[in-house]
């Protein structure tokens, strides 16, 4: 999920002292901009910073320093241009975001490794005055969703900082669990074997077709949001076509439990089965970005799945979920290595790897699909992920997939109908401009997520999970009630 943490700096605005939410007040003259820290760990937090222009002239670009105290330091952002001089860190523009019209604003977000808040700021050489709140002992952790590109919930319980992997996978020795002949009608049996053919995800009879469905969020968080009763109402109230099982690594997940949480992954993609429903196998890296970090986990866990799996027809494998920071030679180089893996154990599976920025085609870290074009993986049957945040990834973004897909097979393997951060209101306009798109190209999708934590992205009333309730709108927030209303609508099978 998703990359999480505003920065409000709010001009003339004195503030109060926070414990987790440092403010800056501004001169009068100054551009609006603003901080808070929602997602934080033993380690580390994330931050996103929100320039605004609240001025009825246009802004033509934009420069943001942050002092932060020794021990404290920025290894990644997104959406603005990063560079680093001691404690002192700029962002500047990525590009496309340097003009802000009057009345409008732009956000970009970083990770601190280190818990000192920020000491200092200037917004385009405005000194900020009135700096309070700014702690430097480590915060409690606190559950929210990834940051600029796609969100990804934090843990709701601290972390240690993750740990590296250096040992060799063994192989697996796992015996393929039998097939379930799925349900007739269901787009299981429908379509069968999957299989990419040019730059389209195809049935087994070579049709090109579009997959809609859901994510999880964190299976090892919301455990009670998966039992049978809520994949019953996926597959019959809501007929989607596709359940991602979203299995963090790091945060308590599989770096903490692999046997549990491979388990929980293969038993949730026989409940899809039995439902008739595919499964998307997501092995939901975020933090670190940069996928070689997990290179050993992932070739233990997509071994061992893999072969568990190999029978079954409703299986797609997903290998980098939000890859950031690095990049697109580090991510194909990461593919290339995990891909054979799979392959030895299941030849027919779909492989879909991780883009750029967040998996957003790069575009969120300056770049485009053009270095995945002019560079691509060297495997068969896979597709490229895509993700988006409707409230935060617009015009731009949409155009950059609409050229992407006449060269590449994309699949949105997540999306909101939120901001980037997993939050806030529901940007219905912007959502339906993107499920039109995608509809149009025949992209296959997941929405950001079937669970029911406390904000704008979740599908879910918080609570909705232990009650048991899944059928129906009933359960739903605004943003579960618009996904149930365009995934519900007949497949072109």
């Amino acid at each position: 999920m998703k990359r999480k943490l505003k920065l409000v700096l709010a001009s003339a605005v004195a503030v109060a002292t926070v414990s987790t939410v440092a403010f800056f007040a501004l001169p009068a003259s100054a551009e609006a901009a603003s901080f808070a820290v929602t997602n934080s760990w033993n380690a580390g937090y994330q931050g996103e910073v929100t320039v605004s222009n609240p001025s009825s002239s246009k802004i033509d670009t934009w420069k943001v320093e942050i002092t932060l105290p020794a021990g404290s330091t920025v290894n990644q952002s997104w959406n603005a241009t990063l560079a680093a001089s001691g404690q002192n860190f700029t962002f500047t523009p990525a590009g496309w975001n340097a003009t802000i019209a009057g009345g409008a604003s732009t956000s970009f977000g970083f990770i601190v490794n280190g818990t000192g808040r920020p000491t200092s700021c200037k917004v385009n050489g405005q000194a900020c005055t009135g700096l309070t709140g700014a702690p430097t002992s480590a915060p409690a952790t606190t559950a929210s969703s990834r940051p600029a590109g796609t969100p990804s919930a934090a843990p709701t319980t601290s972390s240690a900082a993750p740990k590296p992997t250096t040992a060799s996978p063994k192989p697996s020795t796992a015996t393929p669990t039998p097939t379930r002949t799925a349900a007739a009608g269901t787009p299981l049996a429908a379509n069968g074997q999957l299989k990419v053919c040019g730059t389209n995800l195809c049935n087994q009879a070579g049709k090109k077709i579009q997959l809609r469905g859901v994510s999880s969020h964190g299976i090892h968080w919301f455990p009670s949001c998966y039992p049978g009763a809520a994949l019953d109402a996926l597959a019959t109230d809501w007929n989607a076509d596709l359940f991602r099982i979203a299995m963090y690594v790091q945060e308590g997940g599989y770096e903490s439990d692999p046997n549990g949480l491979t388990t929980k992954v293969n038993t949730l993609v026989d409940m899809a089965e039995a439902r008739g429903m595919y499964a998307l196998i997501d092995f939901h890296v975020l933090n670190p970005g940069d996928p070689s970090f997990n290179l050993t986990r992932a070739k233990e866990f997509f071994a061992k799945v893999a072969a568990r799996n190999a029978g079954k027809k409703n299986v797609i494998y997903e290998i980098a979920n939000e890859p950031n920071g690095v990049s697109w030679a580090t991510i194909k180089n990461y593919a290339e290595q995990v891909i054979p893996v799979i392959r030895a154990n299941d030849p027919d599976g779909i492989v879909i790897v991780g883009t750029r920025g967040w998996s957003s085609l790069g575009v969120s870290e300056g770049s485009s699909s053009a270095e995945i074009v002019s560079n691509p993986v060297n495997a068969s049957n896979i597709m490229y992920a895509f993700h988006f945040y409707a409230a935060s990834h617009k015009d731009n973004y949409r155009a950059e997939v609409q050229k992407a897909a006449a060269s590449l097979p994309l699949f949105v393997t997540e999306f909101g109908t939120v901001s980037a951060s997993g939050d806030g209101a529901v940007d219905t306009a912007s959502t339906n401009a993107w499920i039109d798109l995608m509809d149009k190209l025949k992209i296959s999708y997941a929405n950001w997520n079937f669970g029911d934590k406390s904000e704008g992205s979740s599908i879910l009333k918080p609570g909705a999970c232990s009650s048991g309730s899944f059928s129906g709108t009933g359960a739903l927030t605004e943003s579960g009630q618009l996904i149930r209303s365009r995934i519900r609508t007949a497949d072109d099978f």
